[in-house]
């Protein structure tokens, strides 16, 4: 019952590794995220990843008979993701507590953007928010700009992928009989809180505020980003001491290889520009090939800045097919595999993101026991 992005994220990494899902959209257009960003025939190209091996079905939840559809849906499924404001489904008279009494064992998923309880609960909470409120934009960027937001909706994707633990973790405590079918509560701002690492204790036992920091990471050094002479970048990160001293090996940097005030990272962090203008000399003396060839040669963690094309030529992603072709209307696209890899279900894309109401006649029909006529007439309705 999820749309956009952080539900219907979720369902699919489930569907991904063999559940069967149903999506319920509404009639019409469906989810919103069929017209997000690039379309190809009038259709999102992001829907048909996030959309795949999903069984899309329309339904008005405004609706009573609408609801009434649902409810029957409810009680023949594992688990229910929604992620609607706080007190939607409650007012659909689709509260859990509804749901299970006529199946207890529903796992019910529910995602928002403060969670189902506390004073922020009942407040619209979109994943630019969220990643303020939870902390991630106030370390992400520049000392003195503006917080940066990654051209991503991480806090969405975080959101699901909590949500899709969080109905595992449900199913295995139902399975070894530790009660029934339980209430998943999945927050946004905490799933990017739950990403903070030493932030809290940091203040709460010294008073540190971690403030941003640019493309360096607070208290680690030498990690970076560095300019090469082609103009590409390179992520090198030396923070180990056994591997500081071979990254200055390889740069020709012996002084500061067996330099005392460097041995150890502490002494590297409040030396930190010194060493990251060496880096950027270097680097900005070889093209970015060069350099990572020396220092795949000499074991030091580095590598490149890629965007879609460079990934998809890469032969390591190749290797670990982490690419899915999929045939839309006798044309050939390409969308990402889904990990973990699990030793022999690594999970699958059976069919791509289909059109809306694509498997109204199964789930209704053939699920359901409606008749032919029944369905006609909830659609002349304006029900399905």
């Amino acid at each position: 019952m999820g749309q956009l992005i952080a539900g219907p994220f979720a369902s699919c990494i489930l569907g991904y590794f063999g559940a069967e899902v149903i999506k319920i959209e509404s009639p019409g257009d469906g989810d919103p995220i069929r017209q997000w960003r690039v379309l190809q025939d009038g259709t999102s190209l992001w829907w048909r990843s996030i959309g795949r091996n999903k069984k899309c079905i329309t339904l008005n939840l405004r609706e009573e008979r609408g609801r009434e559809i649902a409810r029957d849906l409810a009680r023949q499924s594992d688990v229910l993701i929604e992620n609607f404001r706080p007190g939607t489904l409650e007012r659909w008279g689709m509260s859990p507590d509804t749901l299970k009494a006529s199946n207890p064992d529903l796992i019910v998923a529910r995602i928002s953007g403060y969670g189902q309880t506390g004073p922020y609960a009942t407040r619209p909470g979109f994943a630019s928010v969220c990643e303020g409120i939870g902390g991630l934009r106030y370390v992400n960027g520049f000392p003195g700009e503006a917080p940066v937001r990654p051209n991503l909706s991480l806090g969405d994707s975080l959101a699901g992928l909590h949500a899709a633990f969080g109905v595992a973790l449900a199913i295995i405590a139902r399975e070894r009989g530790q009660g029934d079918g339980v209430v998943v509560d999945v927050a946004i701002y905490e799933s990017i809180f739950n990403m903070l690492e030493a932030v809290i204790p940091e203040f709460d036992g010294a008073g540190i505020i971690r403030e941003p920091s640019g493309s360096t990471l607070t208290g680690i050094a030498p990690t970076n980003t560095y300019k090469c002479q082609d103009g590409r970048f390179v992520v090198i990160g030396a923070n180990g001491d056994s591997i500081y001293k071979r990254l200055m090996t390889a740069m020709k940097r012996g002084d500061l290889a067996d330099d005392p005030r460097l041995a150890y990272n502490p002494g590297r962090v409040e030396h930190q520009q010194e060493l990251d203008a060496a880096i950027t000399t270097w680097t900005g003396s070889l093209d970015a090939d060069t350099v990572l060839n020396i220092l795949e040669d000499a074991a030091v963690p580095s590598g490149p800045i890629y965007n879609a094309a460079d990934m998809l030529t890469d032969p390591h992603f190749n290797a670990r097919e982490m690419f899915h072709s999929v045939e839309i209307d006798g044309k050939p696209l390409k969308i990402p595999a889904i990990t973990p890899k699990l030793d022999g279900n690594d999970g699958a894309t059976r069919w791509p993101g289909p059109a809306v109401g694509a498997h109204n006649s199964e789930i209704y029909e053939e699920l359901l026991g409606m008749s032919q006529e029944t369905v006609a007439t909830l659609r002349d309705a304006g029900v399905v």
